[in-house]
């Protein structure tokens, strides 16, 4: 694949400004989506089919809580000057994570995320942002980057989970800084010269170009945005 301008998000240094923002945000989507499954309460079916196929509710839940495990290791680990891959074990070690959610309870899971998410949230507190860190499916990523995916991983899978949060619900914020890193990847994987985005994606409302981009919508007219 040709690609006439090659962007590497990871390349840019945020500003103190732009983690607070990012850290402000993750705290508020980890808030929403503990609130929004607590009100399930017993009806959360955790053996339940969620949207992503082959995984139920538990293991999106379970994902969720070794995904906040993953980034606090790399966090903790920059820390110490090391740059630490994000599921021990790699690959295999992100798989095996999931699929011990798949036969537990929605109380053990919900138990787990939570736990999983106020220690997280406590390494964001001490960090100083310096450093990298490995993730598992994309390669080094320095620390800084880490606030804003994790708010993309929660907000996302929240959608995935299929139990009342849909894709209009999520965070303005969150959709709109998004969007802008959506396109500027869309972009760089385009031949030279066939870089502007589909007259038909433009006239989406952002959320549901959110949900294209991230291949939650099939929209008549438009293939698959496959950036990742």
């Amino acid at each position: 694949m040709s690609t006439a301008c090659h962007v590497n998000l990871a390349r840019v240094t945020l500003t103190d400004a732009e983690i607070e923002r990012d850290v402000a945000l993750g705290k508020a989507v980890h808030a929403a989506l503990l609130e929004r499954i607590a009100a399930a309460g017993d009806r959360l079916d955790a053996a339940g089919p969620s949207r992503l196929p082959g995984w139920n509710r538990a293991q999106v839940i379970t994902h969720l809580a070794r995904n906040a495990d993953g980034h606090r290791r790399m966090i903790e680990g920059a820390g110490r000057g090391e740059v630490l891959e994000q599921y021990p074990g790699g690959v295999d070690g992100r798989n095996a994570g999931i699929d011990e959610g798949a036969t537990r309870s929605a109380a053990a899971a919900i138990g787990d995320l939570v736990e999983a998410t106020a220690a997280l949230e406590a390494a964001w507190e001490a960090t100083d942002w310096q450093g990298a860190g490995r993730r598992t499916l994309r390669g080094e990523t320095p620390i800084d980057r880490l606030a804003f995916l994790r708010v993309r991983e929660v907000a996302l899978h929240g959608v995935d989970l299929d139990i009342g949060i849909e894709l209009d619900d999520l965070d303005p914020l969150y959709v709109r800084l998004e969007l802008a890193r959506m396109e500027m990847l869309w972009t760089a994987r385009q031949p030279m010269g066939l870089t502007p985005l589909p007259a038909v994606a433009l006239a989406l409302a952002p959320p549901a170009r959110l949900g294209w981009f991230t291949g939650r919508l099939a929209v008549d007219g438009l293939r698959p945005a496959a950036i990742f």
